[in-house]
């Protein structure tokens, strides 16, 4: 909290003033939610019930802010946007607890947010919020009509930002995009993928559903498991003991498009966190080479503890620098690969509903940036396929600039590779989820699903 006319003062402890706390840092900082929420948790010493209320707010009002905006605007004599960030956030806590959750009387809604701006240094905005809440809480407002103007009423009532809804609408159509807008509001669910050097789907479902889980399987990953209600995740043993990942299913489905065999060498040039990189790991059986590489030193020390959780040896991770290094960070290869995945990094916008703060963060502008990012990381790594061997692409977004454009472009500039259906290699149930040119897909969500996209590229 850097100025005193915009900050709270840390004169109480509760979950309103972590969740306060963490909108406003993601806000100044554009950072993701998950890494804001733990790094103020981790100096608020809460009980765990005001923890999980502080969590509930954060992404409550992340995933609802431009519907919390509409109705605090139809009662409010400033528009939200031009209020103070401290005061707005107050303000959308308020009117998302008296709008979304029942459990929580309007008084003590209307009352806790006051509490939060007397805290604020410098102006007293007490009566301000005071007075917008309760003007809120006597009038019932209509959102926009979406027959009348299909991009504004969408986007009030799924809470997207007008860019994004406009771009849908043209690309898919106003069903399709009603459905991904809808999307970006669910809560996602807690989706296990099997460490299968440690156990089987089955035992994993055995010892869950033993220990008093409430377990079903994916409807098309043939190793994930959903979880119902599981508490903290850093308490569930199964993951301490590195029987499983959390992982979504459509991100468990992207390595299978490899064809994988024991014994191959394997560059995962994007590997951070090590989600792929452990399940391509577990379907080589722990034998031959992977080399795990991602610019950050951080991000590796965390793809190196996952990897050792989950009792992976086979594993080299390095540190590379796609954009900076002209040089290759390869160069000391001289065999080549017999698989390449480049998981890029990308706009996010096929998971929005895990991060909803990007729905804020992102604009148009940047899926351009992205794509070019992507084709130079391509560019760089696919010398080092052999003859033969599959590079899979993939992107956690539908996007075409991220997507089908980067692919395009480079079997254009690259005759020597051959863009190959999915469809053979993913599971049954999944192949409706492709698109014309063979690229798996996962647009409108089907299977409750993340947004990803993958292709499969072979060397000839």
């Amino acid at each position: 909290m850097t100025s005193p006319q915009s900050s709270p003062a840390r004169n109480t402890a509760s979950g309103r003033l972590l969740a306060l706390q963490t909108l406003l840092a993601v806000e100044r900082q554009n950072c993701f939610a998950d890494d804001a929420f733990a790094k103020s948790a981790a100096h608020a010493n809460l009980a765990p019930e005001d923890q999980a209320l502080a969590f509930e707010l954060v992404y409550g009002v992340l995933r609802h802010r431009a519907t919390l905006d509409w109705q605090l605007n139809a009662v409010a004599s400033r528009p939200v946007h031009r209020l103070p960030a401290v005061v707005a956030a107050i303000l959308r806590l308020g009117v998302y607890q008296m709008r979304y959750l029942e459990r929580i009387p309007v008084s003590a809604a209307v009352n806790e947010s006051v509490k939060l701006a007397k805290g604020v240094k410098g102006r007293d905005w007490s009566g301000v919020v005071n007075g917008i809440l309760r003007n809120l809480d006597r009038t019932e407002i209509e959102r926009p009509d979406m027959t009348h103007d299909p991009v504004n009423g969408m986007s009030v009532t799924y809470s997207c930002p007008n860019w994004l809804t406009q771009r849908w609408i043209d690309q898919w159509g106003f069903e399709t995009a009603e459905a991904m807008c809808r999307h970006t509001l669910t809560i996602p669910p807690l989706t296990l993928r099997t460490n299968t050097l440690r156990c089987s789907r089955e035992q994993l479902e055995t010892r869950l559903v033993e220990e008093g889980y409430t377990v079903s399987r994916t409807s098309v990953s043939p190793e994930g498991l959903i979880l119902e209600k599981c508490g903290p995740l850093q308490a569930l043993p199964v993951l301490r003991e590195g029987w499983c990942y959390v992982e979504d299913e459509a991100a468990q489905l992207v390595p299978l498009l490899l064809d994988i065999k024991p014994g191959q060498r394997v560059l995962d040039a994007c590997a951070a966190p090590g989600g792929k990189c452990s399940h391509i790991a577990a379907l080589m059986q722990n034998t031959g080479e992977i080399v795990a590489t991602d610019p950050e030193p951080r991000r590796l020390e965390r793809l190196g503890a996952n990897l050792r959780m989950l009792g992976i040896t086979c594993v080299e991770t390095v540190k590379v620098a796609h954009e900076a290094d002209r040089a290759s960070p390869w160069r000391h290869v001289q065999e080549g690969f017999d698989r390449i995945l480049v998981d890029a990094p990308c706009s996010g916008l096929g998971v929005l509903r895990r991060h909803p703060e990007a729905k804020w963060q992102k604009t148009s502008a940047q899926l351009d940036w992205h794509g070019k990012r992507q084709s130079g990381i391509l560019e760089r790594v696919a010398p080092y396929l052999r003859t033969g061997g599959v590079l899979v692409y993939s992107a956690c977004s539908t996007e075409p600039e991220e997507t089908t454009q980067v692919v395009s472009r480079f079997c254009q500039d690259h005759p020597e590779f051959c863009r190959e259906s999915t469809a053979r290699w993913l599971p049954p149930h999944a192949h409706s989820l492709t698109n014309p040119d063979g690229d798996f897909l996962t647009s409108g969500f089907r299977y409750n699903m993340d947004g990803f996209f993958a292709a499969r590229l072979r060397r000839t």
